[in-house]
């Protein structure tokens, strides 16, 4: 299993949902494409700083053997009981402060987040900020870290540009723009499942045109 022993650690003090999780096998480094199951994601959040900032959103969308599955499509905002206002991230985000205080249990939706994610790998588009919110809430309310593969498609893009000894300049890297180079259409951006499901959409162009190149960023 892939990185057995970061996730074993990780699994010892895992309860609830975490605990759930942990005990399905993740998918291994050498799974064929063909058969890689995976679950994109993505959130939104008050800002950059896991520290400081609080997680307001989160959506998904499983992809599996390399079917976009929308039926299994989930939505969900998190309430953040301590938070005054949202500040100016809502210009980003466009959640209100009535939404997020309506809210649901951020316990509730990290857990189902973590029943869709058994089995799979997760898919995000620049995933530091998913995995550092996500692992965080599975930290508090489930007593241990987030241990899973990772396809990250800014760092597939990434590595085409270092391939080539050519930098990013400005927006390239963004997930837009990306899709535009893949001849993908153009979505409003910043809502957790629209994000997600584009990051999917990416993906899946991503591996039709790198003829299973890809599987090298399977991560951790």
């Amino acid at each position: 299993m892939f990185g057995f022993s970061k996730r074993s650690r990780a699994a010892r003090t895992a309860v609830g949902p975490l605990a759930d999780f942990y005990a399905v096998p993740s998918p291994a480094k050498t799974t064929p494409l063909a058969d890689l199951e995976l679950l994109a994601v993505d959130v939104e959040t008050t800002g950059m700083d896991v520290r400081r900032d609080s997680l307001l959103s989160i959506g998904w969308v499983p992809v599996t053997r390399g079917v976009i599955e929308l039926g299994g499509a989930r939505h969900h905002i998190v309430r953040v009981d301590d938070l005054e206002t949202v500040g100016d991230s809502a210009t980003v985000h466009h959640l209100t402060d009535d939404q997020v205080a309506a809210g649901e249990e951020p316990e509730t939706v990290i857990g189902q987040f973590l029943t869709a994610l058994q089995g799979r790998g997760m898919l995000a588009h620049f995933s530091v900020l998913e995995e550092d919110f996500i692992g965080k809430a599975c930290q508090e309310y489930f007593g241990g870290g987030l241990v899973v593969p990772v396809v990250d498609t800014f760092d597939i893009e990434r590595m085409k540009y270092e391939d080539k000894s050519l930098p990013p300049q400005g927006d390239d890297l963004r997930l837009a723009r990306v899709r535009q180079r893949y001849g993908l259409p153009n979505y409003q951006n910043h809502n957790a499942l629209t994000d997600a499901l584009a990051c999917a959409e990416l993906y899946l162009a991503m591996v039709a045109r790198s003829r299973g190149t890809v599987m090298r960023h399977l991560q951790r």
